[in-house]
């Protein structure tokens, strides 16, 4: 599916035709956002002062490397190849986050910003996995099917992971105290 050109070289997506058509355009998406996630899990986690923290972002961007082989190969097995992806949701997020990161002050809350705003990214993601796992498996692409699922299972793993790193965020000496 090809894009064409607006005005000013402003790329517009072609209209989706076909429920394949749509399949292929949401599997470049998440093509796209695998790659571009990489580059924002080792932002988040440059910023991140806490070492547990640091540590749990940078081990999702290498998980990332799995997804987009396993992208790669679904491509394969639908004989299709990636098309141009729009990537401005992404853009915007990051934009967001460096400016709102860019106010806080206290490093306890800058923390939880960071775990915040991550699982935030992860959970549009796995709602986008949970929609080509059931694609793939009424398209009868079952193999395309077990792959996006392996996908989805590391994005619902690192939720969890992140939503006790939350947890012990708050509960540590150096948090925010929140107001009950």
């Amino acid at each position: 599916m090809p894009r064409s050109t607006a005005k000013k070289g402003e790329e517009v997506a072609m209209p989706v035709k076909t429920p394949k058509e749509l399949f292929v355009r949401m599997l470049s998406d998440a093509r796209h956002h695998a790659e571009r996630a990489t580059k924002i899990y080792e932002e988040l986690g440059q910023v991140a002062q806490d070492p547990a923290i640091q540590e749990a972002l940078q081990s999702r961007a290498f998980i990332q490397d799995k997804t987009i082989k396993s992208l790669d190969r679904c491509f394969q097995l639908i004989g299709e190849k990636p098309i141009t992806a729009n990537g401005r949701l992404q853009e915007v997020f990051l934009e967001d986050f460096r400016r709102e990161l860019a106010e806080i002050q206290a490093p306890a809350a800058k923390a939880l910003f960071i775990l915040i705003k991550a699982n935030h990214l992860m959970h549009l993601r796995i709602a986008e996995y949970v929609a080509l796992v059931a694609m793939a498996d009424v398209s009868g692409h079952f193999g395309v099917g077990v792959l996006l699922e392996s996908c989805l299972a590391d994005k619902l793993a690192f939720t969890e992971r992140t939503r006790r790193l939350i947890r012990r965020t708050i509960e540590s000496k150096h948090a925010v105290k929140l107001a009950a």
